[in-house]
């Protein structure tokens, strides 16, 4: 990245074909859209090429680019006037789905099962158990993203997997 900033321009695509992927991830399990998260990661190296000159070096990379992610997702949608009601609408839709076909609910591996109770959570608590569990970041790094200490990370974590938690033991009894 440090090359990027001094513009070796060349070196952007070296840094978007090893991070495609973990990018890609990550908007997919937040909206569950693939040509959406394509589009975001796109945007997302369309920015780090805008921004590159606000790159210090100091912290991590990934850090600096899930940030920029982030704030890409949230402005994806503050700009389409995406509110969260339209999104509980979506989800609720999804839900009477689920149910009216609650035997092929039973026979869903526990995979499927975890992702659904993921699509319940409140957008910012999937986000972060995105970023801690399945980007693997530590709480400091997601703290810096997500511009909080790392206690507080730590209690973000914790109450999200309450809830999620509780969610899927939700979905196992309607099994």
């Amino acid at each position: 990245m440090l090359k990027v900033k001094d513009d070796d321009l060349d070196k952007l695509g070296l840094l978007f074909e090893r991070y495609k992927k973990p990018l890609f991830g990550f908007f997919y399990n937040l909206n569950r859209n693939q040509e959406l998260s394509e589009d975001l990661v796109q945007n997302t190296f369309l920015r780090i090429l805008k921004y590159r000159h606000l790159f210090r070096g100091e912290g991590d990379f990934r850090t600096w680019m899930f940030h920029i992610a982030r704030n890409v997702s949230h402005d994806h949608y503050r700009k389409d006037k995406l509110k969260a009601k339209d999104k509980v609408v979506d989800w609720e839709h999804q839900l009477i789905h689920h149910e009216n076909k609650s035997n092929e609910l039973e026979q869903q591996d526990e995979h499927t099962l975890l992702a659904v109770a993921m699509e319940r959570l409140s957008e910012d608590k999937r986000e972060i158990l995105l970023l801690s569990k399945y980007q693997e970041k530590k709480y400091k790094e997601i703290g810096e993203v997500l511009g909080c200490s790392e206690g507080a990370v730590k209690v973000k974590v914790f109450r999200a997997l309450q809830d999620l938690k509780a969610i899927y033991q939700q979905l196992e009894k309607h099994m």
